[in-house]
């Protein structure tokens, strides 16, 4: 029997038959929580003409999976040690990557032409064959039977904390993820606030202010996707606004249906859980016994309970559709989670108007914003939109804006894709900001190790103020303000001079004429191309008055290093978006 889609679904089944017909790229489909991944899934399982396997990582995700489809009156396996089958023999199988990773011997003979991933944003991919992931496994076994093996993934959340989107191209004709991802398209993406509008899903209603809350903004995350258990515990056990936050969530759900609170700790969770009615509580952390767990969260979806804290579980693969109320009381630095922790409560339920959500852990994220590569800088930043001066693609980048007017943008290169003279979609070679490469000029990534363009290897910061300040006839400045001034030469000729100056009052001087076409050219390109808090902006003063009335417009380098000539300092060098590790010029040596 054929399945009964929404049109969001065809569309999303459409795309990836229209993708893979014309190639084996890993593809990916974006879908919110709550819109029917798994129904996707059977009707491309169905379309298939190979056999097809679907791995998901938790046991709840295979059983929904394989349930949805043998609902249409299809008949699947399922290999998976949680739920006690180890199936194999059917054309579909639904799996658990962690069974199939581990009984690949099961899977033999090159006969899958099709791997469905659901919550593909959990897949890494290392050149390591040592430390290969379990998806990794998966997908090098059946490719290496079959290398043209089309690899789908679907999922709610495309990001990886610190990587940005897990795909590099998108279908809008945009650049989202690293050159070298995995998942080399996303052919197909509902966004979440459309599918609110449409009315597939239950209205997230965020409550900003709640009476109180924790503060986790002295946490340092580094590297790390979270702060430790003990750090998490410092600011939650025992924390005064503890009682006062369910205080408030049990007002705010005296009418509600369903209640999820996500806890920081299982210290915290315990703590938590003794402030709500015994009767219609429960707790479930990732030390929860299967059985238990099972136990309670049938009760929940019964609504015999009313009230389900959790630990770092449930954000996937738990699907209770009278969810009405989800508090936040932990932190998280992937908008993805935030995201993922959101939609428990988003799917449809009769006489469920919306949903509530409480966050009283200040996390910074927006119902609907994605998650990008750069982490958030430090300061009143937000998404700001920027055209690029090339493509003309609208960028999203991190930014400062004054009411309407943009005042300072951190993007690095154009995310937009342009085709080229066979057909191909490369992305824009248009950097914001960069590093010119001292032997061929080309500009590159402001990180970039090695040239794009010649190959050449290029110097880091810190070992090019290290070199200099071994030369006599150098002089490095870290720059703690920047001066520009008009002001007439020897000849008595008006010329714009920028001067740097140091916390100790040295200064370094350069010098601009700004009176002809050609030389204002020569300005944009050897001073405001890196100078400029707006990259991209195509403005060229036209007097030196003209610039430092625009003075406001333009940044200062971190260092300068300059070498003497004559009697002169000749400035060589400007060091932008420094992140070494030398906070003083003197600490270079």
């Amino acid at each position: 029997m054929s399945l009964a889609l929404r049109p969001y679904q065809t569309e999303a089944v459409r795309r990836v038959v229209r993708h893979f017909k014309t190639s084996s790229d890993p593809a990916v489909v974006v879908l919110p929580t709550g819109s029917g991944k798994s129904l996707v899934i059977a009707e491309l399982a169905r379309l298939a003409r190979g056999r097809v396997l679907v791995l998901a990582h938790v046991r709840e995700l295979v059983e929904q999976n394989h349930a949805k489809y043998e609902a249409y009156g299809l008949s699947a396996d399922i290999f998976s040690a949680g739920l006690s089958r180890k199936d194999s023999a059917r054309q579909v199988v639904f799996g658990s990557v962690q069974s199939v990773a581990n009984g690949l011997e099961a899977f033999e003979g090159g006969d899958f032409t099709l791997l469905v991933i659901d919550e593909c944003h959990r897949v890494a991919i290392t050149e390591d064959t040592e430390r290969a992931s379990q998806y990794q496994r998966v997908i090098e076994h059946l490719r290496a039977a079959r290398p043209d093996l089309k690899v789908l993934g679907l999922t709610a959340t495309p990001f990886r904390l610190g990587h940005g989107a897990i795909y590099h191209r998108h279908y809008h004709g945009m650049v989202r993820g690293p050159e070298d991802a995995f998942f080399r398209d996303c052919v197909f993406e509902q966004p979440l606030r459309v599918m609110v509008r449409q009315g597939y899903l239950s209205e997230p209603v965020l409550i900003d202010a709640p009476i109180a809350n924790y503060d986790f903004s002295h946490l340092v995350y580094g590297n790390r996707s979270a702060p430790s258990e003990a750090e998490l515990n410092r600011v939650v056990q025992g924390n005064r606004a503890t009682p006062r936050i369910i205080e408030d969530v049990l007002e705010r759900a005296r009418d509600r249906s369903g209640v999820m609170i996500f806890a920081a700790t299982v210290a915290h969770a315990e703590e938590v859980l003794g402030y709500l009615p015994l009767d219609e509580s429960a707790l479930i952390t990732g030390a929860t016994p299967g059985d238990a767990r099972e136990r309670l969260i049938e009760a929940f979806k019964a609504r015999q309970l009313k009230y389900l804290v959790n630990v770092s579980v449930l954000t996937t693969g738990f699907d209770a559709p009278h969810v009405d109320v989800i508090a936040i009381l932990r932190p998280t630095q992937s908008v993805g989670l935030y995201q993922q922790i959101v939609g428990r409560g988003l799917r449809l339920a009769p006489d469920k108007k919306d949903c509530l959500v409480l966050d009283y852990a200040g996390n910074p994220w927006g119902l609907y914003e994605p998650e990008l590569a750069a982490p958030k800088p430090a300061g009143d930043t937000e998404l700001v939109q920027v055209t690029c001066p090339q493509c003309t693609f609208a960028n999203m980048f991190w930014g400062k804006m004054d009411g309407d007017v943009l005042l300072e943008h951190y993007g690095r290169r154009c995310q937009g894709l342009v085709e080229t003279e066979t057909g191909k979609r490369i992305q824009c070679d248009y950097r914001f900001r960069f590093k010119t490469c001292p032997q061929c000029g080309a500009e590159t990534d402001i990180a970039a190790r090695q040239c794009h363009a010649c190959q050449t290897l290029l110097v880091d910061a810190d070992t090019k103020l290290r070199d200099a300040l071994k030369l006599k006839d150098a002089k490095v400045l870290r720059v703690s303000g920047m001066e520009l001034v008009a002001t007439p030469n020897g000849r008595g000729m008006t010329r714009l001079k920028v001067v740097y100056h140091d916390e100790d009052g040295a200064t370094l001087e350069e010098w601009f004429a700004l009176d002809t076409g050609p030389q204002r050219h020569a300005f944009e390109r050897a001073f405001l191309r890196a100078h400029r808090r707006v990259p991209g902006e195509t403005w060229v003063p036209g007097s030196c008055e003209d610039m430092v009335a625009r003075r406001d417009q333009v940044r200062a380098p971190d260092f300068v290093i300059a070498r003497k000539v004559g009697r002169y300092w000749n400035i060589r060098e400007k060091l932008f978006d420094y992140e070494g590790r030398f906070r003083t010029a003197d600490s270079a040596s």
